[in-house]
């Protein structure tokens, strides 16, 4: 029940952060579709669509009560609140209703598996995928949440700092999504034998748009992990904007003198992505001018972290796992050396905290980074057994036959597409004009139609190159 107007502020404060974190799935989606090609693009919005669909019934059915339920040994919920029964009548650590801060982390699990989902991107059957990320989110997503959010967790009850969901969000879906891609294979490219395909974004306003998308939505993110509107809160946005503002020029600026001297704008959205993770464990604990570094440091490590997925030809064509995972790790370890006591004393409903090595604390560092060890571990190793086990039953197989690929996700899996040029879509050009080969046997009966695109003639002006590194490489 609410009890007073301070209560009712920190209801609405929670609410509107909620309605901001829902605004940056459909953001990952139109960054995930821009970054990949035409043929692909609808099944990527497609998919964040349906995370929002399938977690929000999972959440309902058990993921809340597996999440913030009663702990047994500090691993996972009770069935406490199945089916939501009786979340009315109950607060959340004796202040906030459950109801309001159900809402709330609801989103936090929508967005975790949508980004987890891009590791296998222009090459998962979606029926599948459906049936994995509900089963994901269930036995990787809600303990790793269980661990750090829940009072009753083991690292919560360790003393590890994580404002609003380092670990949990970004560290479980990269390391998720590094599973799915090494699980599922690399894309065929019929061109390149070896190494990895690279294919220009298809369009560089819908990687701008969604980078937009999820910069606007990160105030809730953060500033609603506060719990309040508290000046902790406010504090959280100011350094949410600032650890953006600084990876994107920081990516942005490594890109130019590594890639041809060009302002890449790709890279300068994958900066701000970078810095808005680094700064998510670290937001609500850190004083203003170490968003800074944060920012600068998760940038460049989740950059070096594209050429060392390229190097173990890790087909992450959407790098989720540089920039979440990655990117994640590094903003937890340098919030156990930046945090501050006096900011978390900023929140009068806070629990007091020691701070990091800014503070002497010195053990916080360990601590941080066995939250890291734990997170990362457990996603990528449960991860990878549940899709090895989900393709060993037929209707469950989740990779795309070669034929269809090469037809597109869309046609082959939807039957409807982005762009309504044409009925139909052949392969694109890739890298070489020798990718002219011949059309699917899908398309063999479509061969006369009008709406069928023609090949191109052998022409360099016709080839995709890829040029500068981006997030889609």
């Amino acid at each position: 029940m609410v009890k007073n107007m301070n209560d009712q502020t920190a209801m609405v404060w929670l609410a509107t952060s909620g309605a901001l974190v829902w605004i940056m799935i459909p953001g990952i989606g139109l960054l995930y579709s821009g970054l990949s090609r035409k043929k692909h693009a609808l099944s990527l919005l497609w998919a964040s669509m349906m995370a929002i669909c399938v977690v929000t019934f999972q959440w309902f059915f058990w993921g809340y009560s597996l999440t913030f339920g009663t702990a047994h040994h500090g691993f996972i919920g009770d069935l406490t609140y199945f089916s939501l029964k009786d979340i009315l009548d109950d607060t959340f650590d004796d202040a906030m209703p459950q109801v309001v801060y159900c809402f709330f982390q609801c989103m936090f699990a929508m967005i975790t598996g949508a980004i987890m989902l891009g590791g296998a991107c222009e090459r998962a059957r979606l029926g599948p995928m459906m049936v994995f990320l509900f089963l994901w989110t269930t036995i990787v997503y809600c303990p790793c949440a269980m661990w750090t959010w829940n009072a009753d967790g083991w690292l919560a009850t360790l003393g590890t700092y994580d404002f609003a969901g380092g670990g949990p969000v970004h560290q479980s879906s990269g390391f998720g999504a590094l599973a799915y891609a090494f699980v599922c294979g690399k894309r065929r490219d019929p061109v390149a034998r070896k190494g990895l395909p690279k294919y220009k974004p298809h369009s560089v306003t819908s990687v701008v748009l969604g980078t937009v998308f999820l910069w606007f939505g990160w105030f809730g993110f953060n500033g609603g992990s506060s719990g309040n509107a508290s000046l902790r809160g406010f504090y959280a946005c100011l350094n949410t904007n600032l650890a953006a503002s600084c990876g994107g020029l920081a990516w942005m600026i490594l890109d130019y003198f590594r890639c041809g001297h060009k302002w890449t704008t790709v890279g300068l959205c994958s900066g701000a992505v970078a810095g808005l993770v680094g700064i998510t464990p670290a937001a609500g604990f850190v004083p203003i001018y170490f968003a800074v570094p944060i920012g600068v440091l998760t940038a460049i490590a989740a950059n070096y972290a594209v050429d060392l997925k390229n190097m173990l030809e890790i087909d992450d064509g959407m790098d989720a796992w540089a920039l979440h995972g990655v990117g994640g790790f590094v903003g937890s370890a340098l919030t156990g050396l930046f945090a501050a006591d006096y900011i978390v004393a900023t929140d009068l409903d806070a629990a007091p905290a020691a701070g990091g090595w800014l503070n002497h604390h010195w053990v916080q560092l360990g601590y941080q980074l066995a939250a890291n060890v734990s997170i990362d571990a457990w996603s990528f190793v449960v991860t990878s057994i549940l899709l090895l086990l989900m393709n060993q039953i037929p209707f469950l197989k989740i990779r795309l036959s070669e034929e269809e690929e090469d037809l597109g996700t869309d046609a082959a899996q939807i039957g409807e597409f982005t762009y309504e040029d044409s009925n139909m879509y052949i392969p694109e050009p890739i890298r070489s004009v020798a990718s002219r080969t011949h059309l699917p046997r899908f398309m063999k009966k479509n061969a006369g139609d009008a709406n069928v695109v023609p090949l191109p003639k052998n022409d360099e002006s016709t080839e995709e190159k890829s040029t500068g590194k981006s997030s889609s490489s």
